[in-house]
């Protein structure tokens, strides 16, 4: 086997890169060209977010895509994302794994094969400190509230069927929904155990209110094109070796994220 401008070359057979081919997996390519795309959203703190002020990448996924840099042996470029174009960008083959804590839903089941998850988050709310309206979880779902949700979230079709008398409000990212509830346009805003930690930590306006049992609580895993069971396979040992060496806790309690963690 040998490749060339771009092609795999075996026994003669000619087999596009990017993603399994009759010839070979995604782990040949990603071993041959000592790269490995991972697709991140930089703007989830705690997971994979890009500082503003410095521009560098943090967070536990950020940790983990650089330990299966490692692990492999190869170099780890990062390829902007968001949950909006998750399914495109890796069925699109934009990167070779997604590795921004994707919650699996049967919809991205659908579309996409996930590794083991290694993470799980509860949905919570945001509102702000000076709203009357919710004063705990109940407070929610009731005539007049209006839940700000961004799309392509897991918590846009969740929201979808558990609301019942509440106002949904689909926003076209998660900074417009926040705007949302801080303007009072909007009573609360739908996140995720990481994502709310930025706002306790970072603003003054925002009140976490969190559901008095379980309430819809989501997996969290990597991501990747179905098919090509050999790519797969290596990425499921990855996370069973994070697991048992410790890499993922300690990841995990760098980024205040110990609570989430799947054993």
């Amino acid at each position: 086997m040998c490749w060339r401008k771009g092609v795999m070359v075996l026994a003669g057979v000619i087999g596009f890169v990017g993603g399994a081919t009759a010839e070979g997996s995604r782990l040949d390519r990603v071993l041959a060209d000592q790269l490995v795309r991972v697709c991140i959203w930089p703007d989830y703190y705690g997971i994979t977010f890009r500082n503003p002020k410095t521009q560098e990448l943090a967070g536990i996924d950020i940790a983990m895509a650089n330990a299966l840099g490692a692990d492999l042996g190869v170099a780890v470029q990062f390829v902007d994302s968001a949950f909006s174009r998750l399914i495109d960008d890796v069925t699109g083959e934009r990167c070779d794994v997604a590795m921004f804590a994707i919650g699996i839903t049967p919809a991205r089941a659908e579309k996409l094969r996930f590794t083991a998850p290694h993470l799980a988050s509860d949905i919570y709310a945001v509102t702000s400190r000076t709203n009357r309206r919710i004063k705990n979880w109940d407070d929610i779902d009731t005539p007049g509230t209006v839940v700000a949700v961004a799309k392509g979230t897991l918590h846009e079709p969740v929201m979808r069927e558990r609301l019942k008398a509440a106002q949904l409000v689909l926003l076209d990212t998660p900074f417009a929904r926040e705007q949302e509830v801080q303007s009072g346009r909007a009573d609360v805003f739908i996140t995720d155990y990481p994502y709310s930690q930025r706002f306790l930590a970072n603003v003054d306006w925002a009140r976490l209110v969190a559901p008095s049992v379980s309430y819809h609580v989501t997996p969290y895993a990597y991501a990747l094109k179905p098919g090509d069971d050999a790519w797969h396979a290596r990425l499921e040992r990855f996370v069973a070796d994070i697991k048992r060496d410790g890499r993922l806790r300690e990841a995990a309690r760098r980024n205040k994220l110990e609570a989430i963690v799947v054993p």
